[in-house]
Formats: structure tokens, C-alpha cells, sequence
């Protein structure tokens, strides 16, 4: 359909209809500045605000964390020492292929 002869119609049609007397005087003028007084919605101010929150609750997750480590952390003589397994599984292989000569 064409843009502009859809245009001419309404406006035939706008231009017909009578103005209706119960919309109360400058109306249209109120609700304007109604919309026009209400603050914008910043973005950077929801992101900065939900960006802070989200700190808020990796540090305190953190702290409960270190506290339940810090708290059940039994050192037992049995326990073997973690870098001593390192060493021991990266050269198993080494000392397999010297064996087997």
C-alpha cells in the first residue's frame, strides 16, 4: 500500500471527525509535561548499582569460604604432601621406561 495516499486518507478522515467536548482543555498539554517531568533512567546508574551488588556477594562468599577452610583444616602427620604426589605421578613414566631396559 502506498505510504503517502494512506496518509491523505487519515488526514481526510482527522480533519472529518468532529472535536469531542468532554476531553477537558489542554489536556494533551498536562499529560506532556507530566511525562516530560519524570526523570530518565539512567543505564550506567542500574549497572553501576547492580555491578556493586554483585561485589557485595563474591566477598562475602569468599569470607564464609575462608572461614569454613580456616576452621576444618586438620593437620594430621598421616597426610602426605601434596607436591611429593606431583612428583611422584609426572615421573612414573621415567622411571617405567627405565625399568623396562
Amino acid at each position: 500500500m502506498n505510504i503517502a495516499e494512506l496518509q491523505k486518507k487519515l488526514l481526510i478522515a482527522a480533519r472529518a471527525e468532529v472535536p469531542d467536548d468532554r476531553v477537558p482543555y489542554a489536556f494533551e498539554k498536562r499529560v506532556m509535561a507530566l511525562l516530560a517531568s519524570r526523570p530518565v533512567a539512567d543505564k550506567w546508574v542500574l549497572w553501576t548499582r547492580r555491578l556493586w551488588q554483585a561485589a557485595a556477594s563474591s566477598a562475602a562468599i569468599a569470607l564464609l569460604l575462608g572461614a569454613w577452610v580456616l576452621l576444618n583444616s586438620t593437620v594430621s602427620s598421616n597426610s602426605t604432601d601434596l607436591a611429593q604426589n606431583f612428583e611422584n605421578t609426572l615421573l612414573a613414566s621415567v622411571d617405567q621406561s627405565d625399568q623396562a631396559q
